[in-house]
């Protein structure tokens, strides 16, 4: 296969030309001059989203194989190549039922949908005072041995770990996360800095959606906000719908970290790609609407953001370069993973994850391990 005469987006620059593809993997880039024209298409590595909940009326707690394949499979539409389906704040049992029927999907993934990088487990070891639209009856101190049980459940496939760090036994939970090279990320806290501070020096290596149920920025308590912005050894993710963080908000962020420091997520749950209505989040009722999600008492729950929607608004407010977004969309949630080496930048040796834009960054074609798993044959593609 051979993707010709498009805007081809590196890790640090765009240049026009031709991408080969072959068994998979990116075999040549070659560059062309531009023609008088137009017509413009970039290519783009595929998005890798970190924290996603749900999709297309399916969840990461829902029972069966199948809701998780039909999760993945609508992700290819927005160009999300891979992603860590989410778990929230729940019973035991319902966790564990749910980490385990994603390991059973995992074991046989459907090449034609959006892979399963690994599970997101976010709660249930959470502060209550910021449980967000996590059920609050739910909640449980950080212990070890039931996170183990838990990994267990998941078939060690859990990579991503979002928790408080104040409550009891956090500092431990961090420890042993560390020790096995699971991200350890801050998430609906009440924290001071000096804790975020400890337990950056104890492994935490990323920051929840970033200023949403966190503490904020004060002048003699920087909180976890501060942190965030402070500490350039975590990854903040960001959830850029406009509405969950203002623009002015976001700019500080991107001021602060730059395009290094910053991931791209959806955060989104099973109402994306639904009508308006009434739809369900951990069992509470949601209301949504063209814009958002919420529960009954106006709480966000969520988003019904897509990827290549949050990279669209990153470009037009902040006037990035493409590689830039593409930073935040996709090479640093690979690195935080650890799979730079395998996806994240459209280069020489890599797989073939690729998503082709026109210039409203609507997504024409997704690519995965060089098959066409959305958009059909594209002008621009050769096989």
């Amino acid at each position: 296969m051979v993707l010709k005469g498009l805007h081809v987006v590196l890790e640090d620059q765009v240049i026009y030309g031709d991408v080969s593809v072959e068994g998979g993997f990116i075999t040549a880039i070659t560059e062309s001059n531009i023609p008088e024209t137009d017509e413009v298409f970039y290519l783009v590595p595929g998005f890798i989203d970190l924290h996603i909940h749900g999709s297309n009326n399916y969840d990461a707690m829902d029972p069966h194989i199948e809701d998780i394949e039909q999760m993945a499979l609508s992700l290819v539409k927005e160009g999300t190549t891979g992603f860590l389906p989410t778990t929230m704040t729940q019973t035991l049992e319902h966790i564990t039922q749910a980490l385990s029927n994603i390991a059973l999907y995992h074991k046989r993934q459907n090449p034609l949908a959006s892979q399963v990088l690994g599970i997101h487990l976010e709660g249930p070891f959470i502060n209550i005072e910021a449980a967000g639209a996590q059920p609050k009856n739910c909640i449980i101190k950080a212990n070890t041995d039931t996170f183990k049980l838990l990994e267990k459940a998941s078939n060690h496939l859990i990579k991503k770990v979002s928790l408080a760090p104040e409550i009891d036994g956090a500092i431990d939970l961090i420890d042993y996360l560390k020790s096995k090279q699971i991200v350890a990320s801050i998430a609906h806290t009440k924290s001071d800095y000096k804790t975020v501070k400890k337990a950056i020096e104890h492994g935490v290596s990323s920051m929840t959606h970033t200023y949403n149920a966190m503490t904020p920025l004060h002048h003699r308590d920087i909180g976890v906000v501060g942190a965030a912005l402070l500490h350039d050894e975590v990854l903040a993710e960001l959830i850029y719908d406009r509405i969950h963080v203002s623009k002015e908000a976001a700019q500080i962020l991107y001021k602060m970290k730059g395009a290094n420091g910053i991931a791209l997520i959806t955060d989104s749950m099973r109402a994306k790609y639904m009508p308006e209505g009434l739809s369900e989040l951990g069992g509470q009722k949601v209301i949504i609407t063209k814009t958002d999600a919420r529960l009954e008492d106006q709480t966000l729950a969520g988003s019904i953001l897509k990827m290549n929607d949050g990279y669209k608004n990153l470009i037009e407010d902040f006037k990035l370069p493409l590689y830039e977004a593409s930073k935040m969309a996709s090479l640093n949630p690979a690195k935080s993973l650890g799979l730079d080496y395998l996806m994240g930048s459209i280069q020489v040796g890599k797989c073939a994850n690729l998503v082709i834009l026109d210039k409203q960054f609507q997504v024409i074609q997704t690519i995965i391990n060089g098959k066409i798993v959305f958009g059909g044959t594209h002008e621009h593609t050769h096989i």
